[in-house]
């Protein structure tokens, strides 16, 4: 969809159905109204509706919520969210959408970018807008909703499928991510950073990275990688080498490389490149430095290193994604160590099992 007008705030509407999950409910409102530009303005408008008149909508909690916007606010949206709900009938059982919701949803005005979180997936799989495309949702349903919709292509293993103008998410808090994604692909790393600071939770796990409900959760009393990953995130810029992490953990690198990828998803070799990813994204954005310094802060030693890992991880180089996604005000000093300490361990005690990407 691209990056949103300035001049207008992009309207987010989230569609609250009975039997919904309050939690998911909330995530849209905390990510996008969360968001705001450097003179502190809001980004994002954001308005929950029903498929009914305005009135009370079923929660899977002991309560019940009052929505004040009908089906009609749906012609409004730049962007429609689709939380889970635990009362979908006929769109979960056949892959059919009631009358009630094919009403609703035909306000719906051409070019609207759709997101689902959790098995919302499946009220826009019954409205064909996945047809031929990839998707995913919460690993628990995956391979009820492949039998259901096998003309999509679903990937049960990730956080988050971004398709362009249609983008879906596991359960729960991987909505949390796939907002952050959207807010991250719309005004850059910077705005959505901050968002994820105020709300407390990692400000970047990779969509393609597992879902951790597939992943054996080390016992308590057993070591992990945390501490490895927070060491490595304050060197980003310096060569790191497998056995050094290894050795931050007293473990071999063959055990080492096996609880990493348990925790993580991915191997060390992948999860690094991703941070440097991350780094140089960052610099890119929010600082004045050249090329050919951003690469060797981020780690890539060299530009044209850098430049291929970008361009494979974002589809862009390094100029075109500063040119984008650069933020307004003088160039930035050079970091010192002491200046990029604050980053980095920032970095360092957001690593957890959840966040190790």
């Amino acid at each position: 969809m691209g990056t949103v007008d300035a001049l207008r705030r992009h309207r987010v509407v989230v569609l609250a159905m009975d039997g919904l999950l309050p939690f998911e409910l909330g995530i849209s409102h905390r990510i996008f109204g969360g968001a705001r530009d450097a003179e502190g303005r809001r980004l994002y408008e954001v308005v929950t509706c029903s498929v009914r008149p305005p009135g009370p909508v079923r929660t899977d909690a002991d309560f019940d919520i009052l929505v004040e916007n009908g089906p009609e606010a749906l012609a409004t949206a730049d962007t429609l969210v689709v939380p889970a709900s635990y009362e979908l009938g006929p769109v979960f059982e056949e892959g059919r959408l009631t009358d009630e919701l094919a009403a609703a949803l035909a306000h719906l005005r051409p070019g609207t970018r759709l997101l689902s979180i959790c098995t919302g997936v499946y009220v826009l799989a019954a409205a064909g807008h996945l047809d031929g495309r990839p998707a995913t949702t919460h690993w628990r349903d995956a391979e009820h909703f492949q039998r259901l919709f096998p003309q999509i292509k679903v990937d049960p293993d990730v956080l988050f499928v971004d398709d362009g103008d249609v983008l879906t998410s596991a359960g729960v808090a991987a909505g949390i991510d796939l907002c952050l994604h959207v807010v991250r692909r719309d005004h850059g790393t910077a705005v959505a950073n901050e968002v994820a600071r105020r709300t407390v939770v990692p400000p970047h796990r990779d969509g393609g990275q597992a879902q951790y409900i597939h992943r054996p959760v080390p016992e308590p009393q057993l070591a992990t990688t945390a501490a490895a990953r927070a060491w490595a995130l304050e060197r980003l810029h310096e060569p790191i080498q497998l056995r050094d992490m290894a050795a931050q953990e007293s473990m071999s690198v063959r055990t080492f490389t096996r609880r990493f990828r348990e925790e993580a998803g991915v191997s060390p070799g992948q999860w690094l490149t991703q941070q440097r990813v991350e780094r140089a994204r960052q610099l890119l954005e929010s600082s004045g430095l050249s090329i050919d310094h951003v690469a060797r802060d981020a780690g890539f030693g060299t530009a044209q290193s850098m430049r291929q890992h970008l361009q494979a991880a974002l589809g862009v180089t390094p100029t075109a994604y500063r040119r984008t996604f650069r933020t307004a005000g003088p160039p930035a000093e050079p970091p010192t160590d002491r200046a990029t300490r604050p980053v980095t361990s920032q970095a360092a005690q957001l690593v957890t099992d959840r966040a190790a990407s």
